[in-house]
């Protein structure tokens, strides 16, 4: 007779095993790629910045070992000097500072390549770094200077999976020097000091919401759109939006009707955050921030909470959003409110300077632009 026991227990510890497997098969082959490619970079800077090679060298050698290894990708002139940057803007980390690589040479009459570790950085930028793929690599090392800054945008590529066009978005936004600013009351309004930590990072100061364009939402000017115009481009682009606002944000619906004692109220966004387990309020606001804004949306707040808040979830947090503020002001009197809230400001396409944004390419020519260069 069959066993009809039921085996989903067993299934679920094999898939975890496989999904394991297969991310750490990953990890390691990405880790692999890294070596090789730094190990190649290794290579090339000696050669090229001794003057061994003279021009056209690298050029020649990407055609020969295209011809020798057919559909072999990613290894273009272009792409060698990429290696040659990341070789040199990492070897500090990875050398100890040495100027004498460990994998290659000029002299070298074969190209070793060990496993690749970064002993100068801390184990969490360690794992980030050998975690990301070598185009975000590349894209941070292009846009980004100093150590630290770059650091930041590998870590975050590595914490929250960024594909390159939401790294780039990260890093034209510039999320690096809007962390950590935002006005708010957390510290003093949250029952430790962690968890308030934890919501402090979760936010910026500044959020650029570069899809929202006035001219195409038929208004005169930026004074002219006003709350309703703006949440309606943000729910029409929620997963961009999202995207700006950061990582473990899900979209519960915007205009979110309250009935508390009779009295009808609307928020104007209302998300959930799974990695501070609470509900968000977001209140749009088009112009100066006003302190009644934080009245209207303290008193959101504690509906959601008698309301709407399930028993395991943390206390909700409120987020304005507005044109402009004072943060100096806004500091002083968010300190007179209970619930959790911050108050930031965001711009829109229409906020870049005219003359900037005409000098800017075509979109379609630039993509054909640099179809032409991959080619």
């Amino acid at each position: 007779m069959g066993d009809y026991r039921d085996y989903n227990e067993d299934v679920q510890r094999i898939k975890s095993a496989i999904l394991q497997s297969q991310y750490e098969t990953g990890r390691v082959a990405n880790s692999n790629q890294l070596a090789l490619y730094y190990g190649i970079g290794s290579y090339v800077s000696a050669n090229t910045r001794s003057g061994k090679w003279g021009t056209g060298a690298l050029a020649s050698i990407s055609n020969q070992l295209q011809k020798e290894l057919p559909g072999l990708r990613g290894f273009s002139e272009r792409n060698l000097k990429y290696m040659r940057t990341f070789f040199e803007e990492w070897q500090e980390q990875i050398e100890g500072g040495s100027s004498l690589s460990a994998l290659a040479s000029a002299e070298s009459e074969a190209l070793s390549i060990r496993h690749l570790q970064v002993p100068n950085l801390d184990d969490e930028s360690q794992a980030a770094f050998l975690s990301i793929g070598f185009t975000h690599h590349r894209t941070i090392l292009e846009k980004v200077k100093g150590l630290s800054e770059r650091l930041f945008y590998i870590k975050l590529c590595a914490r929250e999976h960024l594909n390159v066009e939401d790294l780039k978005r990260s890093i034209r936004n510039d999320d690096y020097r809007h962390q950590v600013q935002m006005p708010n009351n957390f510290l003093e309004t949250m029952p430790t000091t962690r968890r308030a930590l934890r919501a402090i990072e979760a936010f910026k100061d500044e959020y650029f919401l570069d899809y929202i364009n006035v001219e195409e939402l038929g208004a005169r000017d930026a004074a002219d759109v006003d709350e309703r115009v703006v949440e309606q481009a943000i729910v029409n682009n929620v997963k961009n939006f999202i995207m700006t606002f950061g990582r473990g944000f899900s979209f519960i619906g915007n205009a979110y009707h309250l009935d508390a004692f009779g009295e009808d109220q609307f928020i104007d966004l209302l998300f959930f955050n799974r990695d501070l387990n609470c509900l968000v309020a977001v209140e749009l606001k088009r112009g100066e921030f006003k302190p009644a804004y934080l009245g209207q949306l303290s008193g959101y707040l504690s509906v959601l909470d008698e309301f709407e808040r399930k028993p395991h979830e943390a206390p909700s947090i409120g987020i304005v959003l507005c044109k402009n503020m004072n943060e100096a002001f806004v500091n002083l009197v968010i300190r007179n409110y209970n619930s959790p809230m911050g108050v930031a400001t965001y711009t829109t396409a229409e906020d870049v300077p005219k003359d900037v944004r005409e000098a800017l390419p075509n979109i379609d020519d630039l993509k054909a632009l640099l179809e032409g260069e991959d080619g």
